[in-house]
């Protein structure tokens, strides 16, 4: 390559992103999800979140026993001795009408603040993560536990509330005015997914699931909700995004 064809090449890109910065300026682009400081570690996850559930899937296919680790975690779970009562109270959190709900409020929490892209987020990936989980994954692997011979793999679950999570940390990630702090954004996150966290071990105790059930699921949610995003980060989805107003 001459240095004439490599100083075009650059001139181009530079042109690109001045025209990419001056129709985002214009409105004619919705502002990102994803900050281009962000973009890499998040394909990174993607891309781990999904080797892991392949990973996984395989080790466990056509299985009613836990491995190792299962053991070790259930065991310790169950020693708990938290009541049943107590067990199914808080798997409801997971449970289709509480997800709906607080994917709704997520939802409409970004039409607030004019981030259409951050409700399509929360309710696709929500829907999404699910109907890989459900219809595909727990069918395709079939992985059952002993007690209930229940398809178990992944949880549903830490699947919705993961990907739920994901949504509310990507939306916490560049958010259009800066607020809230960041502390509390963290928080914000934090919580989230010490609550997806608590569920998954709610359903260990129930034994309706094994440990590595909820990483799957966890994985699953984590992955789709973060594909979603970058989808919706595409120039042409924001552009049609910015025509709606964002």
């Amino acid at each position: 390559m001459t240095g004439m064809e490599a100083k075009d090449q650059v001139a181009v890109a530079t042109d690109t992103t001045q025209r990419r910065r001056w129709a985002l300026q214009r409105g004619q682009l919705a502002a990102p999800l994803l900050p281009a400081r962000a973009r890499r570690p998040a394909a990174v996850i993607t891309l781990c979140c999904f080797a892991l559930v392949a990973v996984l899937g395989a080790l466990f296919a056509h299985q009613s026993h836990g491995s190792a680790i299962d053991h070790a975690v259930d065991s310790w779970v169950m020693g708990l001795h938290v009541s049943s009562g107590t067990l199914e109270r808080i798997s409801y959190l997971g449970d289709l009408t509480a997800v709906t709900a607080l994917t709704a409020v997520l939802a409409i929490g970004c039409l607030a603040v004019r981030r259409l892209s951050g409700a399509l987020l929360a309710v696709a990936g929500v829907l999404l993560a699910s109907v890989l989980t459900e219809a595909v994954l727990k069918h395709l692997v079939h992985r059952t536990i002993t007690a209930s011979h229940f398809l178990t793999y992944p949880s549903g679950h830490t699947t919705v509330l993961f990907a739920l999570s994901t949504a509310l940390a990507v939306v916490l990630l560049n958010p259009r005015s800066g607020r809230p702090r960041p502390l509390l954004r963290g928080c914000a996150v934090a919580a989230a997914v010490v609550v997806s966290c608590v569920v998954g071990l709610a359903m260990i105790g129930l034994d309706f699931h094994y440990f590595t059930d909820t990483v799957g699921g966890a994985a699953v949610g984590t992955g789709v909700v973060l594909c979603i995003a970058f989808l919706l980060d595409h120039d042409v989805v924001r552009r049609w995004l910015g025509l709606l107003g964002r």
